[in-house]
């Protein structure tokens, strides 16, 4: 249906102001702050924007000096480039909007809907906050800097207390403050964790070492073997002395046999 269409398949349901936000990203944006702004100007629509170091890898979205979006440049050239904010992804829409998406077709916020209401000139306005912490998680890279993040109490507004699930572990094993254990998970003597998420149910054997990773849930990382930077996925079995390096990333159910090397490791 698109972003847009998808909005209005739940027109139904939609009687009163409503905020939409994307899926992959993480904002500890102040909500309340962003509804009393559009509603103390009398917006038709309000979108959050937020800066970027690399503007040319997004759209951009020019403003006014009263906040009013004046147009938008979808990945501009370098010497198109004329500020730094871009769309952060989240939408605060009186109920009319919907009368401006058709029925049943897909169609989008970018590139349907907002470029009709500056065309139709409606207040249409722009929320940038200061100093809120964003993050598109579209990429591994950006996902297990999000995950670092919150480990580091990072983000405002959340702070993780209980780190620790109900888990076996030897006393010759090596688990961080900051690190997060699932439950039903068995760390074997000698094992370390460093700055890493675990999920429920993984299984870490003699001299493991798992640092800066997220691990999902029921995998099981073998004897002396090494994670390190990576991603790996549900039910996995990394084998004996195997290398996991920065940057890979496993799929659920990935099996590697004893002394694999993955990544950009420093044994290589």
């Amino acid at each position: 249906m698109g972003t847009a269409g998808a909005y209005k398949f739940a027109e139904d349901l939609i009687r009163e102001l409503t905020v939409v936000f994307n899926g992959d990203i993480l904002t500890d944006l102040d909500l309340k702050a962003v509804i009393r702004e559009h509603t103390e100007r009398k917006a038709t629509a309000t979108v959050v924007l937020t800066p970027v170091d690399n503007p040319s890898a997004y759209g951009l979205v020019e403003t006014e000096s009263d906040g009013r979006i004046r147009r938008f440049l979808e990945k501009p050239k370098p010497e198109e480039i004329t500020c730094n904010t871009i769309n952060a992804g989240t939408y605060i829409l009186e109920p009319r909007v919907l009368d401006l998406i058709p029925t049943g077709e897909n169609h989008s916020f970018e590139y349907g809907l907002f470029p009709e209401l500056l065309k139709r000139k409606e207040a249409f306005f722009a929320h940038v906050p200061a100093r809120t912490y964003w993050i598109d998680i579209g990429t591994p890279e950006r996902y297990l800097r999000v995950h670092q993040d919150l480990l580091a109490n990072r983000v405002g507004r959340i702070h993780l207390k209980d780190r620790r699930g109900e888990f076996d572990s030897a006393t010759a094993a090596e688990v961080d403050d900051i690190s997060i254990i699932g439950d039903d998970c068995q760390i074997k003597p000698g094992a370390q964790i460093i700055n890493s998420v675990l999920g429920p149910g993984c299984f870490l054997e003699e001299r493991a070492r798992v640092e800066n990773s997220v691990i999902w849930p029921h995998t099981r990382v073998g004897t002396a073997a090494v994670v390190s930077g990576a991603i790996v996925g549900r039910g996995c079995h990394i084998g004996r002395s195997a290398v996991v390096g920065p940057g890979s990333v496993l799929g659920d159910k990935t099996s590697l046999t004893d002394y694999t090397i993955t990544g950009q490791s420093e044994t290589q």
